[in-house]
């Protein structure tokens, strides 16, 4: 621009000469054959300067609507990659929360799988031990063995160590269970965990899990071992445990809070992808119980999205 005004300028002031020394006055006797000639070549250096003011005029005004365009081109082609850059994160963002969600549907129903297989475990196993117990009880009694002074195959109906007629022995009494009560052992252990006494907790909870290894008490019993673990900070076993009750007793009214527990054990042992997971799968198997607003409110404390519900 500088430059096209600078010969613009220079121009202007040769024309100007020019116009000067054609204006000149010249004297009748010094007019030349020389003067005729410097004139016609300044009228034609006139007219050159017009025809270059004319064309440099020209492209001037051609290159602005070039430079116009191209920044207007500019101008779109910006706009257009903002858009496309915004769809792009929005197509990202609803594309991982679909595969989150994906993911966590994935795993529930991985989860309702091996809750249906320890399911029917548990149900082989009471089948089996039927079965044990209905042979056993068709089995014939023992009788007393031969030659020990009484007839054979003499009933033995005297008291237990007694000896009956012709001073056969009779059987022994069978043996007095030693089966613990359910509810009271269990009661006892979580007061004993309430107290403190983790270690004789820990015996009264696993003689539940031992004697009623099917009752929802069992569950609990087997919850309460990894809470036992947990204050300990024993981790790694708490991590165990609260898998038993995930894993066995799913359906356990205190599954959420080991689930919750758990992912809070994986994070305290630096497996925070591990525990994060944890966290994301309480959220959508149970939104609406307490466990999951403390699982939220410990996802947002580290700085983590929570996958949106549905």
């Amino acid at each position: 621009m500088q430059t096209t005004h600078r010969h613009r300028s220079s121009l202007i002031a040769i024309a100007a000469l020019a116009v000067m020394i054609c204006g000149m006055p010249v004297r009748a006797h010094a007019v030349s054959k020389e003067m005729v000639q410097l004139q016609t070549q300044v009228q034609q250096l006139l007219d050159m300067v017009q025809r270059l003011q004319s064309t440099m005029d020209t492209r001037f005004a051609v290159l602005q609507n070039l430079a116009q365009q191209t920044a207007d081109q500019a101008t779109q082609m910006s706009a257009t990659v903002n858009t496309l850059q915004q769809k792009l994160n929005t197509e990202n963002e609803n594309l991982n929360g679909k595969l989150d969600a994906s993911s966590g549907q994935v795993q529930s129903l991985n989860d309702s799988v091996d809750e249906l297989k320890t399911r029917i475990a548990k149900l082989e196993k009471s089948i089996t031990d039927m079965q044990n117990q209905l042979q056993t009880l068709q089995a014939p009694p023992p009788t007393a063995a031969p030659g020990t002074g009484g007839d054979a195959g003499a009933p033995n109906n005297g008291a237990p160590g007694s000896q009956g007629p012709g001073g056969a022995a009779m059987n022994p009494a069978p043996p007095v269970s030693q089966t613990p009560p359910l509810e009271q052992t269990f009661q006892a252990a979580v007061s004993d965990y309430n107290a403190g006494k983790y270690p004789l907790a820990t015996g009264e909870f696993q003689d539940v899990i031992r004697y009623y290894p099917m009752d929802t008490y069992a569950g609990s019993s087997q919850f309460y071992l990894g809470e036992i673990a947990y204050r300990q900070k024993n981790f790694e076993d708490a991590v165990k445990a609260y898998n038993v009750v995930l894993e066995q007793f799913s359906g356990n009214p205190k599954a959420p809070t080991a689930q919750l527990h758990k992912g809070l054990a994986l994070i305290s042992l630096n497996r925070r992808d591990a525990g994060v997971h944890e966290l994301r799968s309480l959220i959508q198997r149970h939104p609406q119980t307490p466990e999951a607003q403390q699982a939220r409110n410990r996802l947002n404390e580290m700085g983590v999205r929570i996958v949106p519900r549905g």
